[in-house]
C-alpha cells in the first residue's frame, strides 16, 4: 500500500524544497502535480534500459534522452508507456505542428509508467524521469518514488540562433537540442541566412554559400545532409524545428551571390526554387519563416507570392510582427506571426508568439533574466490559440570569437531555461513592461525566483556541467540604494555618502534624500530600454549620481573572486570600451573596506568600434573575476554610480553588477552572507536543528528561535539557513 506524504501543486514551490534528498526537488519545469510515496525507496536503475511502447522513436528518443543501452533484456530497467486518446486533455489548445504535451508519470514498486494521448506528451515523460536520475552521490542512478501529472500553460517554448550573422558548429547545435529537449524546450527557430553570410546550403545556387558571398566566419554553413539529420534529431526529441529564410531584408549575401536584390522577377524566382530546397531539407517542419521585417516589402504581391509558394509544399508561414510595407494577416497568406520589439502586437486570429522583450543579447547577466523569469507571456498567464508562446532570441549584430562566447556571453542556458520554465507553468505576476526587471527582497515572487534559480544551479552542477555558463547565485545579494543626487554633468562631484559616511538618510543642500534597499547581483537604475522597461527608480534622469553599497560577512580571512560590471556591452552594439584604469565611461567607483578596486586592462580600450570588431573583456562574463581578500568578518562594498553621457555608447544605462566568487568566476563563494544594513554587535557560528514548522538554533549550548528574542542568551539572532548569522548582543 503507497502512503502518499504530499500532492502538491507547482506554485507550493516550498513544499517540494522540504524533500531535501529528493531528486524531484530539482525539476525543471516544475510539474504541475506531484504526490510523493513515503515509504518506498527510490528505484535504483541498472545499467540498461528496456522501453515497452507501441511507437518506435520512443526507443530511438530513450537512447538519446537517457544516453544509456537500449534493449530487450526483461532484467533491464522496465518503462511502459501507453499512448491512448482516453487521457486528459486538460489545458490543451489548437496549434498547428505541435501535440498535446501533457504525461502522468508513475514510479512505485510496480515499476515505471508512463501515459499521454500523444507520443511527443510520452516523451516528455521520458525527459522528466531522465532528470529524476541526475545527482546521487554515489554515482547510482535512482529515480524517487512518486507520481507526476503534468503539462504546459503555452504550446510553444523555443530558443533561436542567429546563425547568419554567427555560427554555431553542427555538432555542437545537436547538443544544444539534447540538453534543451530535457527541459521541455520543444522549438528550434533556425535563423539561417543574414547580410553577412547564407548558411543554408542551396544545391541550385551553390554560389550562395561561397567563400566570396559572406563576410564573417568564412566558409561555415550546414549541408542539406546536415539539416536533415537535425530535423530527424529534433522530431526523435518531440520538437519542432522553424527555419527561417529572411526576405526581402537582410539579404546582402544573396546579393553578393546573385548580383540582384531578392524584390526582381529573377530574384522571386530563385527563391521559389530556395524554398523548395528548404521544405525538402526539413521534412518533419510544420512552418517555414521568412521574415519580411526592417526592409520594406516594395514588389508587387512578394509577400502573397511567397505564402503561396510555401502553402504548395505542405508547410505554414511565419513571419516578423511588425512587418515592413505589408499588413499582416490570414489573406496575405501568414499563419502565425512572431512578435519582436515593443511595436509588436498580437493580430487577432492568427497564433502570435511572444519574442518582444526577449532578445537576450540586449540582457546583462542577472538582472534582465529576473525581469523574464517574473514576467507573464503577452500579459496572460496561459496560453490560446492567438499567443503561442515564446522564443528566447540570440542575435549576434557585434561579431564574437566563438559558439562558447556566444552562449557564454548571452547567457543562453540560464535565459532560455527562465523563460521555458515561466511558458511550461504559465502564471507570472505582471508583464514586465509593468514589473520590471527588479528582484523583490521577499514575498511569493522571491520565492519563486529563488527556488528557479536553487534547481538551474543543480542542474549546472550535472547535466550542464561542460556548458559556458557564467550564471552565480545571485538571490541572497543585498544592498542598500540612495537617492539620487544632482550632478550637473560632473562625473566626480561628491555628496555626502562619501563625506559622512553611511547613514540611512542624508540632507544636501536643503533637500532630504534616502535610502532604500534592493536584491540580486544585477540592479538596473535605469534600464536599456529606459522607461519602456521599470528599474529600480521610477523616473532616472541623466545627471545624478547614486550610491550603493553591502556588508559581506565571510567566515574567515580569504582571497575570492567578484563578477563587476557597471555597463552591459550588449552584444548587438558597436559601444567604445572603457579608457584603462575605468570602469565605464561614466565613472562608476567601487571600493571593498575603502580599498578601491581597480578595472581591469580592456582589450578594446582606445579602439574605434564598428561591428567586425571583436566584443574584447568588455563584459563581465568575458573575463577573469577581479581577485581581492575579505577579511575575517564584516566587509563593506561601497559603489559610486554618476549617470552622465558616455561618450560612444548608444544604449546607456545605468547599472551596477557585483557578486562574490570562487577566484576563477565559476560558483557564487559559499558561507558569505549579504547583509544591506550596517552590522551592529557581534558575529557567532551556530549549529542549525531542522524542523519542519520553525528555524531553531543551537548558540553555546542554548537553543535560540529565529526572529526570536532569546532573553535568556541576551541576544537576537537575524536569521536565514546559512552557516553564520549576525546577531545582536541586547
Amino acid at each position: 500500500m503507497k502512503t502518499i506524504i504530499k500532492s502538491i501543486l507547482a506554485a507550493s514551490i516550498a513544499m517540494i524544497t522540504l524533500q531535501t534528498n529528493a531528486k524531484i526537488s530539482h525539476l525543471l519545469p516544475i510539474p504541475r502535480n506531484i504526490t510523493i510515496y513515503d515509504n518506498i525507496e527510490p528505484i535504483v536503475v541498472g545499467s540498461e534500459l528496456r522501453i515497452e511502447s507501441p511507437i518506435p522513436s520512443h526507443i530511438e528518443a530513450a537512447k538519446i534522452i537517457f544516453d544509456m543501452p537500449v534493449s530487450d533484456n526483461p532484467d533491464a530497467t522496465t518503462i511502459k508507456i501507453v499512448v491512448s486518446e482516453e487521457y486528459s486533455n486538460e489545458g490543451d489548445y489548437e496549434l498547428y505542428g505541435y501535440e498535446f504535451e501533457g504525461y502522468s508519470l508513475d514510479i512505485d514498486e510496480d515499476g515505471i509508467n508512463i501515459t499521454s494521448r500523444s507520443v511527443v506528451g510520452a516523451t516528455r515523460g521520458l525527459q522528466t524521469l531522465a532528470q529524476l536520475m541526475e545527482g546521487w552521490d554515489d554515482g547510482i542512478k535512482r529515480v524517487e518514488a512518486c507520481h507526476i501529472d503534468d503539462y504546459p500553460a503555452f504550446k510553444l517554448r523555443g530558443y533561436m540562433h542567429d546563425v547568419g550573422r554567427s555560427f554555431i558548429p553542427f555538432e555542437e547545435l545537436k547538443k544544444q537540442l539534447i540538453l534543451f529537449s530535457r527541459f521541455k524546450v520543444n522549438t528550434f527557430h533556425f535563423h539561417l541566412t543574414e547580410n553577412q553570410a547564407w548558411r543554408f546550403e542551396v544545391k541550385s545556387f551553390p554560389q550562395l554559400t561561397s567563400e566570396a558571398s559572406m563576410t564573417r566566419f568564412i566558409g561555415q554553413y550546414y549541408t542539406q545532409e546536415q539539416c536533415k539529420e537535425l530535423d530527424q534529431l529534433a522530431s526523435t526529441l518531440g520538437m519542432v524545428v522553424i527555419p527561417e529564410i529572411d526576405m526581402p531584408g537582410h539579404s546582402d549575401a544573396f546579393e553578393r551571390a546573385m548580383g540582384h536584390p531578392m524584390q526582381t522577377a529573377a530574384g522571386i524566382a530563385e527563391l521559389k526554387t530556395i524554398l523548395e530546397e528548404v521544405a525538402e531539407a526539413f521534412p518533419n517542419a510544420p512552418y517555414i519563416h521568412i521574415g519580411a521585417d526592417e526592409t520594406t516589402i516594395t514588389y508587387p504581391n512578394f509577400l502573397k507570392t511567397m505564402t503561396d509558394k510555401i502553402h504548395s509544399l505542405n508547410k505554414k508561414v511565419v513571419v516578423w510582427n511588425p512587418a515592413s510595407g505589408v499588413n499582416i494577416s490570414a489573406s496575405t497568406g501568414v499563419d502565425m506571426t512572431q512578435m519582436w520589439s515593443s511595436a509588436g502586437k498580437k493580430i487577432a486570429g492568427l497564433p502570435n508568439i511572444d519574442c518582444r522583450y526577449n532578445y537576450i543579447n540586449h540582457f546583462d547577466l542577472f538582472a534582465d533574466l529576473v525581469g523574464i523569469y517574473k514576467s507573464n507571456i503577452y500579459y496572460q498567464e496561459k496560453g490560446d490559440k492567438e499567443v503561442a508562446g515564446t522564443i528566447t532570441a540570440v542575435w549576434n549584430d557585434r561579431n564574437l570569437s566563438s559558439s562558447e562566447e556566444i552562449m557564454k556571453q548571452n547567457n543562453v542556458y540560464a535565459c532560455v531555461l527562465a523563460s521555458a520554465e515561466r511558458a511550461w507553468k504559465g502564471g507570472g505576476e505582471q508583464y514586465i513592461e509593468q514589473g520590471g526587471t527588479t528582484l523583490p527582497l521577499s514575498g511569493d515572487i522571491a520565492e519563486e525566483f529563488n527556488n528557479w534559480e536553487e534547481r538551474f544551479l543543480f542542474h549546472k552542477d550535472n547535466v550542464l556541467k561542460d556548458e559556458p555558463i557564467a550564471y552565480v547565485k545571485q538571490s541572497n545579494v543585498r544592498w542598500t540604494i540612495t537617492d539620487p543626487f544632482p550632478n550637473n554633468g560632473n562625473k566626480n562631484a561628491v555628496f555626502p555618502p562619501e563625506t559622512e559616511g553611511i547613514q540611512q538618510g542624508y540632507t544636501y543642500n536643503g533637500v532630504q534624500y534616502g535610502t532604500y534597499e534592493a536584491a540580486g547581483a544585477g540592479i538596473y537604475l535605469r534600464h536599456t530600454w529606459g522607461t519602456i522597461v521599470p528599474a529600480f527608480y521610477e523616473n532616472p534622469a541623466i545627471n545624478h549620481t547614486a550610491y550603493a553599497w553591502t556588508y559581506v560577512y565571510s567566515p574567515e580571512e580569504q582571497e575570492v573572486g567578484a563578477l563587476i560590471e557597471f555597463q552591459n556591452y550588449g552584444r548587438s552594439e558597436k559601444d567604445l570600451a572603457p579608457e584603462n584604469g575605468q570602469w565605464d565611461r561614466k565613472g562608476s567607483r567601487i571600493w571593498v573596506n575603502d580599498n578601491e578596486i581597480i578595472a581591469p586592462d580592456w582589450t578594446n580600450a582606445g579602439m574605434t568600434i564598428t561591428n567586425e570588431s571583436l566584443l574584447g573583456n568588455e563584459n563581465c562574463s568575458a573575463r577573469k573575476p577581479s581577485v581581492f581578500t575579505l577579511k575575517e568578518g564584516w566587509n563593506r562594498i561601497f559603489m559610486k554610480l554618476p549617470y552622465v553621457a558616455a561618450n560612444g555608447v548608444r544604449l546607456n544605462k545605468w547599472m551596477f553588477t557585483f557578486v562574490i566568487t570562487d577566484t576563477q568566476g565559476e560558483n557564487a563563494l559559499e558561507g558569505l552572507i549579504y547583509d544591506n544594513e550596517e552590522p551592529t554587535g557581534i558575529s557567532l557560528p551556530f549549529v542549525k536543528n531542522n524542523t519542519d514548522e520553525q528555524r531553531i538554533y543551537t548558540l553555546n549550548g542554548q537553543q535560540l528561535t529565529s526572529g526570536i528574542d532569546a532573553t535568556t542568551a541576551g541576544i537576537y539572532i537575524i536569521g536565514n539557513e546559512q552557516g553564520y548569522k549576525k546577531v545582536v548582543v541586547k
